[in-house]
């Protein structure tokens, strides 16, 4: 029996969602937290972090990090340390970087279709993993009393997330590409967004369809991954601007027949009918949006091929119901119907909303089972002692 005692973790201490949970899981299983921050930890090589990161980690066990960081991997191989990290944002060029085959990772992908993607290439230090919850942080929060605003939480249907027309809209950028290559994009995006659980737009994107896409964009690759211009721009550039129409005319769609609260970063989303609430606490409010909403709605970010997203995962973890597009990794761990409802088109999606608003025993049913099975088998508790039982094991073994 390995025993977690006494263990010390760097911790990779940027703002990123899951800190708490983490470091409550930490807590909990007796392992000295030692933060760690370095403005420079998303390059790819900078000697201001390596000293930094070698005088922090000189008395650790090991690291951990959310998302993948080169910079944190390299350290670990030095200094001769796991490193541990769960990765929950899609798309993550940084696993296509070099130092992804140290043998000091351990690496969590959510996603089983990248994830096996990686395997197949034949690295061994990529793992799927379902992004874990914390059931006891919810537990507290619902049994606490504490005040929030009830009115503003509760509605018929809601949706969590951005629109992909702000910042992120890195399509927006070219203004420069051929009519040629603009009317294939918007062929090929207009094709994929029918189809669900395979994402085939870096496979179609031809040579000169990517040699416009780079002249317009000025990107370049960096030196240090494999990562093709395909991926990138299928990733970064089209998927989310397919997300961003799709976002759009499926909320837009619900809006014309239901009542829906919107919570998103641009207060002025160009969606008529809903009632946009702007951002919503990640810690403090959207726990009770999931629960005191009659229907959550899901549109998964097209770049998650299969993955379940962070934002469904908690959903459950706060016994919502749960109303999503396809993505195959949901059929791994729960039951369509029964712990959750999958629909496969707008039409279906309209249907479903109808149905399950008038069906609450059933949809209440669902939204208990949904959230009885997340936590009883995807919380940190449960999760991340097999992982530090995996990684100390093979350290005993070396």
């Amino acid at each position: 029996m390995v025993i977690f005692m006494s263990r010390k973790v760097l911790y990779l201490d940027w703002p990123c969602f899951g800190k708490d949970d983490i470091l409550e899981t930490f807590s909990a299983l007796g392992i000295e937290v030692v933060p760690f921050f370095h403005k420079d930890y998303t390059e790819r090589k900078n000697v201001d972090f390596d000293s930094a990161f070698d005088n922090a980690s000189a008395h650790v066990d090991f690291c951990f990090s959310f998302n993948y960081y080169p910079l944190v991997s390299e350290g670990c191989k030095r200094r001769n340390i796991p490193y541990v990290s769960i990765i929950y944002d899609s798309p993550q060029v940084a696993v296509f970087s070099y130092t992804i085959i140290n043998p000091c990772n351990y690496v969590f992908i959510f996603d089983s279709e990248l994830c096996g993607r990686l395997q197949r290439e034949g690295i061994t230090t990529v793992y799927y993993l379902p992004l874990p919850v914390n059931p006891d942080r919810i537990k507290r929060l619902f049994s606490s009393g504490d005040a929030y605003d009830k009115r503003r939480c509760t509605c018929d249907v809601s949706f969590v997330g951005s629109l992909y027309h702000e910042d992120h809209d890195f399509y927006g950028r070219l203004e420069q590409i051929s009519d040629y290559t603009r009317g294939y994009l918007e062929s090929i995006m207009a094709a994929q967004r029918k189809v669900w659980g395979y994402n085939f737009i870096e496979e179609v994107l031809t040579p000169d369809v990517v040699a416009d896409i780079k002249q317009a964009s000025g990107y370049e690759l960096d030196r240090y991954g494999v990562q093709t211009l395909e991926y990138v721009f299928a990733n970064y550039f089209i998927d989310r601007k397919i997300t961003q129409l799709e976002r759009i005319e499926l909320l837009t769609a619900v809006a014309k027949r239901f009542s829906l609260k919107l919570f998103t970063i641009d207060r002025n989303a160009p969606i008529p009918g809903a009632q946009n609430l702007g951002t919503t606490d990640y810690y403090s409010e959207m726990p009770h949006v999931f629960a005191d909403s009659r229907i959550n709605l899901n549109i998964t970010l097209r770049s998650i091929t299969s993955g379940i997203p962070l934002r469904c995962m908690d959903i459950l973890n706060c016994g919502g119901f749960l109303l999503t597009n396809y993505q195959p990794d949901f059929l791994l761990h729960f039951i369509a119907g029964e712990d959750f409802v999958y629909y496969e088109s707008k039409e279906d999606m309209l249907e479903k909303i109808e149905y399950y608003l008038s069906h609450e025993k059933e949809r209440a049913e669902i939204a208990q089972n949904g959230q009885r099975k997340v936590q009883s088998n995807h919380s940190y508790m449960q999760i991340f002692p097999q992982i530090l039982a995996i990684i100390f094991e093979n350290d005993i073994n070396k």
